[in-house]
């Protein structure tokens, strides 16, 4: 076909029918009754024209594809060809359905390879996304299986197929147009001879799908996070500690951030009233801030209407010291996590223990995880948060010298890659000369995403100046992290082999 002019994509009318008829024969040649009569065609158009598309070589048809909306739940898993077009009557149509169902696809043989059949594929997805249907499904004829019948079922000539092992054409096809097997479908085309017919129940996942949503809000797909590089500083009072925290609050807001993210210990400053105790006691007096301290931000995550992210500040539990933080929602909800994993100074100098919980939390701008510090770099931890959903992980932290900072970084930066999901941390800078065990610390605080051609190449979204007291502001998309679930280069979380591991909450 080196004479080709022009290629069209264009809705089909009922005065392509003849020409269309002789295509569908040329095409089938195998199957009897292999066209479709007029009044078909008529009555397909006229139900959703939309759904009738033909692609043009020269101005002559070389394909066409044929689909209807149908209210899927009323079908199931388990129907037949004529069950879902109505005896042919194609009367099973609705506009109000959930799920676009592909009733043919053709390519006129002298045309194929030329990825035409890619092309009307990529139509009707693009339609399904448009119509905010939940995906397309169809059932895909496996031509090929009379050959081998005898000596395969239909679910081993599919495996086989998967494994490359067999060769066929179209259920081939519909694999690398990104569909997956259901189920099979037992007597679904009546006179499918070469399928002995069976057909292959296929399903492509609509991953922009909305469902229709009765409140008047919904959850934000781009999501601007405001990070707060602290800066260390004596203060007298908590007043005074809270009044500079307000002050970042109210300046992320004023650049309608959706998160403000605080530095893990950032309140560390109020410590110095109590260097005459020793450290272990020090920051037990600490504690006693925790609560007034979480009271006010969840009131000025309300008065800023955005979602606060306390860092983390001791916490007594029972009479055990925790490294804890709270999630502080702009509706007014309040949430806990922990530091599970204490470092080793930590534990020996405070006394400090790990905490028991870790969850995905749930928000206005999707599902998001915090890990304090030390426990990103724990990858099991992330990939349980993952597997809740988890979009965005924060991670407040606090690092004293470049290398303690490089192990944070580098490890949130993994927990990007292989959760393919967005990082952000943040931590302190500057020096607590008058304060115990708190004397200097070393901070860059970034935005990390995965690295495919939808992100940047060296997944870093955003960065702040190192050492220095300053916000950082970043947009994060959070459809693009469908996007690369489901269509990236490589795919971490789908490729994961759970055949010979797992990982598990006790």
């Amino acid at each position: 076909m080196a004479d080709i002019q022009n290629i069209d994509l264009s809705f089909l009318s009922i005065d392509d029918y003849q020409e269309l008829k002789a295509t569908m024969i040329e095409s089938y040649v195998s199957m009897p009754n292999n066209y479709w009569r007029e009044h078909h065609i008529e009555t397909l158009i006229n139900s959703f024209p939309e759904g009738q598309v033909v692609i043009k070589v020269n101005n002559q048809i070389a394909g066409c594809a044929l689909s209807i909306i149908v209210d899927y739940d009323k079908f199931g898993i388990n129907h037949t060809y004529k069950d879902i077009t109505g005896n042919y009557t194609f009367n099973t149509h609705t506009d109000n359905g959930d799920m676009l169902y592909g009733i043919d696809v053709f390519i006129k043989p002298e045309f194929r390879g030329l990825r035409l059949g890619r092309r009307l594929y990529d139509y009707r997805k693009e339609l399904c996304e448009r119509l905010n249907l939940k995906g397309i499904t169809f059932g895909g004829r496996i031509p090929n299986y009379a050959q081998h019948s005898d000596s395969l079922t239909p679910k081993q000539y599919i495996d086989k197929v998967k494994h490359k092992e067999i060769a066929d054409p179209v259920l081939n096809f519909q694999i690398s147009n990104d569909f997956h097997p259901v189920r099979i479908l037992k007597n679904y085309l009546e006179g499918d001879k070469e399928s002995n017919e069976y057909a292959v129940l296929l399903e492509w996942d609509n991953l922009y799908y909305e469902p229709e949503n009765v409140n008047p809000t919904a959850n934000k797909k781009v999501v601007r996070l405001g990070l707060i590089q602290w800066q260390m500083r004596p203060y007298s009072y908590i007043e005074e500690l809270m009044q500079q925290a307000e002050y970042f609050i109210d300046a992320v807001s004023g650049y309608r951030a959706d998160f403000a993210l605080f530095p893990e210990f950032f309140n560390a400053p109020l410590m110095a009233d109590h260097n005459h105790l020793n450290e272990a006691e020090a920051i037990r007096e600490l504690a006693k801030h925790t609560s007034s301290i979480v009271q006010k931000f969840s009131e000025l995550a309300i008065a800023y209407n955005i979602n606060v992210i306390t860092g983390s500040m001791p916490e007594l539990q029972e009479n055990n010291l925790i490294n804890a933080g709270y999630l502080c929602k702009r509706d007014g909800t309040v949430e806990k996590y922990e530091k599970l994993h204490v470092t080793p100074d930590e534990a020996k100098v405070w006394g400090m223990q790990g905490g028991q919980k870790l969850k995905a939390f749930d928000t206005d701008c999707g599902k998001i995880g915090i890990l304090i510090c030390y426990d990103v770099e724990f990858p099991e931890l992330s990939r349980l948060l993952a597997d809740e959903g988890m979009d965005i992980l924060f991670v407040p932290f606090l690092t004293d010298t470049q290398n303690g900072y490089s192990r944070v970084r580098n490890c949130a930066q993994a927990r990007a890659i292989e959760n393919e999901c967005y990082v952000a941390i943040a931590g302190s800078v500057g020096n607590l000369p008058n304060v115990h065990n708190m004397d200097i610390q070393y901070a860059q605080s970034m935005v990390f995403t995965p690295c495919d051609f939808a992100f940047p190449a060296n997944g870093i979204k955003a960065e702040a100046t190192a050492n220095t007291e300053m916000i950082l502001i970043a947009d994060v998309d959070v459809d693009m992290l469908r996007e690369l679930h489901n269509k990236g280069s490589v795919r971490n979380l789908k490729d994961r082999r759970k055949d010979i591991f797992e990982l598990r909450k006790l």
